[in-house]
């Protein structure tokens, strides 16, 4: 049996609910991990809200890090006894222990310890896949990035200054923005004091940046596109403030050939391949040192509508974890 947090209808999170589950032995392709601690993010409260539909009952959480302690027939990147990470599909990580497919869990450097695992492994891979896998970046280049004195944003700030790119961010108050700049951004903008688009106009004298990364959605989504040069590239990557209503494509048109996508970290990693290299990458950032992992909140699993609670309420910066 394992501690686990169910929801059986979508909604706030009151409908958080703690259970105890029976675990199995994994199966073809499968490993059994216990956890030592799981991560939080956005995309637990979409799939809780409804926004992202689940069919239910379902488990929540999407990254963990822990100790297998059996593997399936098939399995051979993972032993028992091995530590590793994840960022996978299906949900269930907020919970001790489970059986899961094998093909994203990863083994994991000594060098990591399983909280800072839990804190970076969705949020580091987004990273990883938003710089290098979405639109070719180089040193030089200039990007805006939302949100960023978030788990993603801090993470992406020393990413883009590790590499040279320009990292111009945004927050919602003076303190995350002074948070940005200690972790690497150029330049931070407080964008509900300042007119973000017009302050990178400024920043970049009138060119606008090579690529925005927008993790918020509605309310800045408009101002995004405002935000770029032609031919720009707007990564649209979450729903913050709520989804992107609908738009005229026609739009991208008339502000300079835009260029836009809507991309997931699921779709990156699917192949077990490109999971394991995506993964190498991220581990070598954060032992070489060029990515330090800011768990700024921690939460007992037992209070995970709290922790629900302070993420949408847009009360914490850096990662959140849930410990076990």
């Amino acid at each position: 049996m394992a501690r686990t947090i169910i929801i059986s209808e979508h909604g706030g999170p009151e409908v958080l609910t703690l259970a105890n589950r029976e675990v199995g032995a994994p199966g073809p392709g499968e490993i059994r991990i216990r956890h030592a601690a799981c991560g939080l993010n956005f995309i637990d409260c979409y799939q809780r809200s409804g926004l992202y539909p689940m069919q239910l009952p379902a488990a929540l959480g999407m990254e963990a890090a822990g100790t297998i302690e059996a593997v399936g027939e098939g399995v051979t990147h993972l032993r028992p006894g091995d530590r590793a990470a994840y960022a996978a599909q299906p949900p269930g990580a907020y919970c001790e222990a489970r059986v899961m497919p094998a093909a994203q869990v990863c083994p994991l450097p000594d060098a990591v310890d399983f909280d800072t695992a839990a804190a970076m492994m969705l949020k580091g891979l987004t990273v990883q896949y938003l710089f290098h896998r979405t639109v070719p970046l180089k040193a030089g280049d200039t990007v805006l990035f939302h949100a960023a004195a978030g788990g993603v944003g801090l993470i992406a700030c020393q990413w883009a200054k590790s590499e040279g790119i320009k990292l111009i961010a945004t927050a919602g108050s003076d303190d995350k923005c002074r948070r940005a700049l200690e972790h690497g951004a150029a330049h931070a903008i407080n964008y509900n004091t300042d007119d973000f688009a017009a302050r990178v106009r400024e920043i970049t004298e009138g060119r606008g940046v090579d690529v925005v990364m927008d993790s918020v959605g509605a309310s800045t989504f408009e101002g995004s596109l405002d935000s770029l040069r032609p031919c720009g590239m707007m990564i649209s990557f979450g729903n913050a403030s709520g989804p992107v209503p609908p738009f005229d494509i026609a739009k991208l048109a008339a502000k300079g050939s835009l260029q836009i996508t809507r991309p997931t970290v699921f779709s990156h990693i699917a192949k077990h391949e490109d999971c394991q290299a995506m993964a190498k990458h991220l581990f070598e950032k954060v032992t070489s040192g060029a990515v330090r992992v800011q768990i700024d909140q921690r939460f007992a699993l037992e209070d995970v509508r709290a922790a629900h609670e302070a993420l949408e309420a847009r009360k914490t910066t850096g990662s959140t974890i849930l410990t076990l």
